[in-house]
């Protein structure tokens, strides 16, 4: 798909430095899954004819498929046992979910880029737990929540050690961390993750996903994917799966209550549960 070229809107004030117009593409078999994704129900061959196009990034799909995340029966060594073993749906979300990864490359390797990874996995696992309360498909509360700070992911692949910087040094405020951002390159993550999702063709609601998740969750607000996503980002963080460790958190005790009994009632009361049994998966991901 080529380079994305991240641009500002018209009647922006900061002109975007030359460093957008040399993004590196997201992994394209990634993109493509996500498209068809919304284009209706995708076929098992058509998404293991995808996949199977990119040996490296199939090697790196079989590998999560065959970790103890999912705990197979038995290892798949084609991209056509694991979707019979796993379903096509699921594969869907686990080759974003390594897209991101590779995409992200070896910004990773900053602890701050690495606490940014593991608060969104955790996020995308909360989602697909909380998603059914809303009617909304766990499959696509987890994509939403892997991708929800994807302009982040694109910034530090613009600048790993400035962006990891910026993160330690603004861990305090989310305003505060979007105003560097826009000093550093021209706009924000949100803005940044809006425009990659607008490129790559996806609906709306990620775009909202992206773009608004940062913004309060009124108690009025449509149960939809970003007030979803939005509810899994505060979960994550009491947890110990916070985007900026170290950053005051409402107790889980206390976001529980707040949370539509519905949402209240698919979970544990006890979070060292629930941030084992996320902290185990993460794990499993992380080491493909």
């Amino acid at each position: 798909m080529g380079s994305v070229g991240l641009h500002q809107r018209s009647g922006a004030a900061a002109t975007v430095p030359w460093a957008y117009l040399r993004l590196p593409p997201f992994p394209q078999v990634a993109v493509r899954v996500l498209q068809l994704a919304i284009n209706g129900k995708v076929q098992p061959h058509q998404l293991c004819e995808l996949i199977s196009t990119d040996p490296a990034f199939a090697s790196e799909v079989l590998s999560v498929s065959n970790s103890l995340l999912y705990a197979p029966r038995y290892s798949s060594t084609t991209i056509e046992q694991a979707v019979a073993a796993l379903g096509a749906n699921l594969l869907k979300g686990m080759c974003v979910t390594v897209g991101v990864r590779a995409y992200l490359g070896n910004a990773i390797s900053y602890p701050a880029m690495r606490n940014l990874w593991r608060h969104n996995l955790a996020c995308a696992m909360i989602a697909a737990r909380i998603a059914s309360a809303g009617s909304i498909d766990k499959d696509t509360a987890y994509t939403a929540g892997v991708l929800h700070d994807v302009g982040r992911v694109a910034l530090a692949v613009i600048q790993p050690k400035g962006y990891a910087a910026l993160l330690e040094k603004h861990c305090g405020s989310s305003a505060s961390m979007l105003l560097a951002e826009r000093e550093m390159f021209g706009l924000d993550h949100c803005e940044a993750g809006r425009q990659l999702i607008a490129d790559w063709r996806l609906p709306e609601s990620f775009e909202a996903v992206v773009a608004d998740h940062h913004s309060e969750l009124r108690s009025d607000s449509a149960w939809n994917l970003a007030a979803l996503i939005k509810v899994s980002c505060a979960m994550a963080s009491p947890i110990g799966f916070a985007a900026f460790p170290g950053c005051t958190a409402a107790k889980y005790s206390k976001l529980l209550g707040e949370l539509p009994a519905q949402v209240q009632n698919l979970f544990h009361p006890d979070a060292e549960t629930l941030k084992g049994d996320l902290a185990r998966s993460i794990h499993a991901i992380e080491s493909f």
